[in-house]
């Protein structure tokens, strides 16, 4: 058909950019090329793929196209990776990664030092993403690995990386801060704030195990935004532990009753192999923990 790789990593990074200035910048060409790789691309298909009046966004065609192009890439780098270990003998190569907020701003960077020093010739990426998002990225090509929040069930390969419980974020002045723990009924005397971006199956869980109807009255997306709200007495939030090193000094985190657990699982891709890399970053990380 003549489609080539380049061009699909320029369709690829102009959907995720949104825009052609943008996608240069993240690939490192002038914008120019981009244009003309989208150009062929789209002589190619015979059919556009991006729009480019108003807002950009792909065409219908461009969105189909988009997760058969993201997985090709990921094989690529899989594929890159083999070869250059095979003539150099030493593991190098690009490596995506994808962590939910909480995850990426406690558990990574002691991880990537990790992965830095023991694979030095390896560029691991990370994308930040919300949890119902993780899972779909690792399908479908956008990422290599993820740290996947709740799984089912371990992926084949995968490891479990650590449990944390769910807690209520306070004021320090707030009449509960200073207990051991709190019930969700006296809790939600004040205000539930919630973030769309993570986390919301399971406090819907935790208000099914306490028989309470489960109605935020506010839903954030940013978890910045959802601290600043707490912070200023606008209700009260519930959630990981791990979110502990995210909070300003005049915030507490209190344990809840009845207590909820959330599982963070190392895996790579459950429906294609395995970059090399990943493999290896997922040995490095299971011997840390056993350390």
């Amino acid at each position: 058909m003549g489609i080539t790789l380049k061009q699909l990593a320029v369709l690829s990074a102009v959907i995720e950019h949104d825009g052609f200035g943008a996608a240069a910048e993240e690939l490192g060409v002038d914008q120019s090329s981009v244009s003309h790789s989208i150009a062929a691309l789209e002589k190619v298909t015979g059919a556009p793929l991006v729009n480019r009046k108003g807002p950009l966004r792909p065409t219908e065609l461009g969105q189909a196209l988009l997760p058969h192009a993201r997985t090709a890439l990921a094989a690529a780098r899989a594929i890159d990776s083999l070869i250059s270990e095979h003539h150099l003998n030493k593991p190098e190569g690009i490596v995506k990664i994808a962590a939910s907020p909480t995850a990426a701003h406690r558990m990574l960077p002691k991880l990537l030092n990790g992965w830095a020093e023991a694979l030095p010739d390896v560029d691991v990426r990370v994308f930040e993403g919300d949890d119902d998002e993780l899972e779909e990225w690792l399908s479908n090509g956008v990422v290599d690995c993820a740290i996947v929040i709740d799984p089912e069930s371990t992926p084949p390969g995968g490891v479990e990386l650590l449990t944390d419980r769910f807690q209520a974020v306070l004021r320090k002045d707030h009449p509960f801060s200073s207990q051991d723990q709190v019930g969700l009924v006296e809790l939600l005397e004040d205000p539930l704030l919630v973030s769309s971006g993570g986390c919301e199956p399971q406090i819907r869980a935790l208000h099914t195990a306490s028989g309470v109807r489960y109605s935020p009255a506010q839903r954030v997306r940013e978890i910045s935004t959802l601290l600043s709200m707490v912070e200023s007495n606008v209700g009260v939030a519930i959630m990981p532990s791990l979110a502990a090193s995210m909070l300003p000094e005049t915030l507490v985190m209190v344990n809840i009753s009845p207590s909820l657990e959330r599982r963070l699982v190392f895996t790579g891709p459950a429906n294609r192999p395995w970059n090399p890399q990943v493999t290896r970053m997922l040995e490095l990380t299971m011997a840390s923990l056993n350390n």
